[in-house]
């Protein structure tokens, strides 16, 4: 039993305190034997969860996300004050004082009046401070930890600056054909199709970001689609007494057909 003291709120300090003790000698086995490498997956999947939440408008679902991607932070920030590292403080300091130098029209004496001019500002002194001076340093600085589908868009909009660049979706429109002329290629003579392939799907984000679409919002709107109308197959398979399994794929085709249409 550790020595803790109840309240009716808790703070930072709480949070921090209540980590610190999970942690220590007396706290809970599997928080103790945990590592940055362990509880990596852990971060990603708080943060997805998180995303989930704002996405469907739930907020006191978001409330409770934040709260456990606010509990990874400090859980990989105890692990390091253990080892003699970085500090919680230390992200903080670390946290602040980037916010101040990225911010020189609020906290100096640059003038930017739109959004863009700010992102403009923003990466020439994130560029800077990382002693960026090429587009290609820029690029292999995106994470690689990130969704496939986000850092390609991410890349491809680093690419713009230098202009390298459709004019306008259509020229991506064409691109895209000539890829998948690629991949029909490469299907034929059973070679580079994991290639082909790759290059099939950065086209496609490629059109998304130039028609402003959130290349993962679409995929994930199309799985949901995928998930709702094969739930109907199976209503449907279910209504005529037979299990969707047991169909043939034209039978499978014409139920998925009507689910489409239902919709």
């Amino acid at each position: 039993m550790v020595n803790f003291q109840y309240k009716e709120n808790y703070g930072l300090e709480d949070f921090r305190a209540i980590m610190a003790l999970l942690r220590g000698e007396n706290g809970c086995p599997w928080d103790r034997v945990q590592t940055h490498e362990s509880i990596r997956r852990d971060l990603l999947e708080e943060a997805y969860e998180t995303a989930t939440a704002i996405d469907s408008g739930d907020m006191e679902n978001l409330l409770e996300e934040l709260g456990d991607l606010q509990m990874q932070v400090l859980f990989h920030a105890q692990i390091e004050e253990e080892k003699g590292g970085f500090t919680f403080e230390d992200i903080c300091d670390g946290a602040c004082k980037k916010l101040i130098r990225r911010h020189p029209h609020v906290f100096g004496k640059m003038e930017l009046d739109t959004p863009e001019e700010v992102l403009t500002t923003w990466d020439e002194v994130k560029r800077r401070e990382k002693d960026q001076t090429s587009t290609a340093q820029e690029m292999r600085s995106v994470a690689a930890g990130m969704p496939a589908l986000w850092r390609a868009e991410k890349i491809q909009k680093k690419a713009k600056k230098d202009g390298f660049d459709w004019p306008d979706w259509h020229g991506a429109r064409e691109k895209l054909s000539e890829e998948l002329g690629e991949l029909d290629e490469a299907l034929a003579c059973g070679e580079r199709i994991e290639e082909e392939l790759g290059d099939v799907l950065a086209a496609a984000v490629n059109l998304a970001r130039l028609l402003k679409i959130d290349p993962e919002r679409a995929l994930n709107g199309s799985t949901e689609r995928f998930i709702r109308r094969y739930g109907r197959m199976e209503e449907l398979a279910g209504q005529e007494g037979q299990a969707l399994a047991g169909l043939s794929l034209d039978e499978q085709e014409a139920l998925w057909q009507r689910a489409k249409r239902e919709e």
